[in-house]
């Protein structure tokens, strides 16, 4: 339609400013539009997460499942055999951790409050010995029966926590609109995982149709470099956190120490969020502990720090650092960054966004020096040649 180059930059700009004044000036509208567009968008992202976490132990099975094999019936079991390996892995996975971790912390609170009647006489006990309340405080402490005081204020949590279930159980809307939303998101990967070949074909169609060249190779590099670093990521996040479990239930083990298959699955699950998991697990694993004995909590935090030293200083720059290639101090930017906006979500996703746009901006500032020094190369015999041409022999 445009003739001149000039022209159709011109245009470009004008629509665009156009664009962007309307959506400044009617932004209630354009805000409540794009949340619907996302809500009915939600099943498909989700859908695409699900998948993509998913296709990490489907392409691990692939791999193994005769993936020689020429005969027919083998290409046609693969991916379906493949995709369900890989759907019960994950689910057993997450019922292990589930089983393993909710009960016993559960009864540790419990216990907990069947230990706080005695811990409070103690107390008491010791004010009355040293004198350091009036008598009439002291009277009231001794005759409250703490007992029945933490039993009270378990009821009410407890009761709470029942209330809000019942209220959010009662909205019959919100639950069937979750119930609604999960399955259409698990039928949308299963849909990707079954028919990926394809849908990839499909999409570069597209974009070599609709894209210039130029274009279609910046987004293919991206798309790569980020399905790389996501992988690698994923990956060796979940080879790391094994590795952990298993060398704190050994260690656990070697010290008889309490709760050791239940505390190391949860050091593994909390090791999957970098840095901070290993402190979340620590005072998880401790307070546990404490229930038992102080000593042996004391003594697991000390194992603990030596082992997160171990883990910290071999094992992940090993299995996740070097994959990823991003330096300490940028994975500290992306946890704290990611953590702020997102919370636990944005410690997941921080690091291998950060690593995406390490890589793409290393590539492009190598790739600028390159063209730099070239260019410096190619204009130094230039400014040479001249003072060549005027030098004389003596």
């Amino acid at each position: 339609m445009f003739k001149h180059k000039e022209t159709r930059i011109c245009a470009t700009v004008g629509i665009s400013a156009f664009l962007l004044y309307l959506a400044i000036h009617f932004w209630p509208q354009v805000a409540t539009l794009l949340g619907t567009l996302f809500s009915a968008a939600l099943p498909l992202i989700l859908g695409a997460g699900l998948a993509y976490i998913f296709a990490l132990p489907m392409d691990f099975y692939r791999h193994r499942f005769f993936p020689k094999s020429q005969k027919k019936w083998v290409a046609k079991l693969r991916d379906p055999l493949c995709l369900v390996f890989s759907v019960l892995s994950v689910l057993a996975v997450i019922a292990l951790v589930i089983g393993l971790v909710v009960p016993q912390l559960i009864s540790c609170v419990r216990l907990i409050l069947d230990l706080v009647p005695t811990a409070m006489r103690s107390i008491i006990a010791f004010l009355d010995e040293h004198h350091l309340l009036s008598e009439d405080v002291l009277a009231i402490l001794k005759d409250v029966d703490w007992k029945s005081r933490i039993g009270d204020l378990f009821d009410v949590v407890t009761n709470g926590v029942t209330g809000v279930v019942g209220v959010v159980i009662n909205t019959v809307t919100g639950v069937i609109s979750g119930i609604v939303t999960g399955f259409l998101s698990f039928i949308f990967a299963m849909y990707i995982l079954l028919r990926r070949p394809q849908l990839e074909r499909q999409f570069n169609r597209v974009c070599r149709c609709y894209l210039s060249h130029r274009i279609y190779t910046k987004l293919a590099y991206f798309i790569s470099v980020t399905n790389d670093c996501f992988h690698k990521y994923i990956v060796g996040q979940c080879v790391e956190a094994v590795i952990l479990g298993v060398l704190c239930a050994i260690g656990m083990l070697i010290l008889r120490l309490p709760y050791a298959a239940m505390i190391s699955a949860l050091i593994a699950f909390t090791a999957l969020i970098p840095i901070a998991g290993a402190y979340i697990g620590a005072a998880v694993g401790a307070f546990m502990i404490l229930t038992v004995s102080p000593l042996k909590a004391l003594i697991f935090l000390i194992f603990l720090v030596i082992l997160q030293q171990l883990e910290g200083n071999l094992i992940y720059p090993k299995v996740v650092g070097s994959s990823l290639g991003l330096p300490g101090i940028w994975v500290l930017a992306a946890i704290t960054l990611g953590g702020g906006i997102m919370g636990i979500l944005g410690m997941f996703l921080g690091v291998p966004l950060f690593a995406v746009l390490y890589r793409i901006l290393r590539r492009n500032v190598k790739n600028r020096e390159a063209v730099q020094a070239a260019q410096e190369a190619a204009a130094a015999p230039a400014k040479e040649a001249p003072e060549a041409e005027t030098e004389k022999p003596l």
